[in-house]
């Protein structure tokens, strides 16, 4: 995507920048000191332009998904760790083989478990990418929803709910995060609205800043980070309150003891109707336009009177 300016009176940084890499070189050109700061990456990096780098990274993705008229997005979190179905077949079928040849090793054993496990969750790979199908065949070319699938790119989950998107020619935003591994966006975010981050800050509020809905399926420690950072703020009132839907009942109340919060008096009675359950992506779906079908009809009353 080219991003240009308006004509303006004044040269564009652009202009100034190839006007300062003509000339003859000499001892005073060729040093640091005397490249144009925005182009000169070593002083980008020193510690105290970290405020500066915060903020590009705030405004890049800002302004991008600005120009291509995205304004509402759906959050698709998980974990990266849930393959489709055929490819943690073959997984199984080698931790088998494994624990075969080493009946008596204790770390294989316990990877056949595991193996086991992301089998049996690999049918969520099918529903986000299901899910990610239907938001986007609903809303991409609509006029009534401008919905648009958000992930954290990465592999598993998000590359299911990016590929629902990609199913349907539909565009899909991906913000990436540099780690030491997980690294590379999965194929199916769009090209043009594939981001990176190095700040876990700023990469938390571009996934809120347009959220209209957020579906948090099966997850580690990232994908219950970002829940429970939503839930905090939806019951801290710090945003507009918004569809989450837990997907996986049985997973959910396995790993979050909600009542158990309640009876502790941690949270309130209510804090718990924040979010809801789903099975199934027709659910979700299901979940998500009622819940702006029911702010319609409140903010259609509320008018009226």
């Amino acid at each position: 995507m080219s991003l240009r300016p308006q004509h303006k009176p004044f040269p564009t940084a652009q202009d100034d920048l190839k006007s300062a890499r003509l000339g003859p070189a000499t001892p005073q050109t060729v040093s640091n000191t005397y490249r144009l700061a925005y182009e000169d990456t070593e002083f980008l990096l020193l510690d105290e332009l970290r405020p500066v780098r915060l903020q590009l990274e705030l405004m890049k993705p800002e302004i991008i998904q600005r120009e291509y008229g995205i304004e509402e997005t759906v959050v698709i979190f998980g974990s990266t760790r849930i393959p489709e179905h055929i490819i943690a077949e073959k997984r199984l079928e080698t931790a088998q083989e494994d624990a075969i040849r080493e009946p008596f090793n204790q770390n294989l054993a316990r990877k056949l478990r595991i193996a086991k496990r992301i089998l049996a969750k690999s049918k969520y790979y099918d529903e986000a990418r299901r899910l990610g199908k239907l938001i986007s065949n609903a809303c991409d070319k609509s006029e009534n929803c401008h919905l648009v699938i958000i992930t954290g790119a990465g592999p598993g989950i998000m590359e299911a709910a990016n590929r629902g998107s990609h199913d349907v020619d539909a565009k899909s935003i991906g913000l990436n995060i540099v780690l030491p591994f997980e690294q590379k966006p999965n194929d199916y975010v769009s090209e043009d609205l594939s981001f990176q981050f190095h700040y876990f800050a700023i990469r938390k509020m571009h996934f809120l800043m347009r959220a209209r809905a957020l579906v948090a399926f099966p997850g580690g420690f990232g994908t219950l980070d970002e829940l429970f950072e939503t839930l905090t703020l939806i019951q801290t009132k710090k945003i507009k309150p918004l569809p989450v839907i837990l997907f996986g009942r049985e997973f959910w109340e396995g790993v979050i003891n909600f009542d158990f919060l309640v009876e502790e008096g941690m949270i309130c009675p209510e804090d718990i109707e924040i979010f809801r359950y789903a099975e199934t992506a027709e659910e979700a779906w299901g979940i998500i336009c009622d819940f702006y079908e029911r702010l319609s009809s409140e903010n259609a009353s509320s008018g009226d009177r």
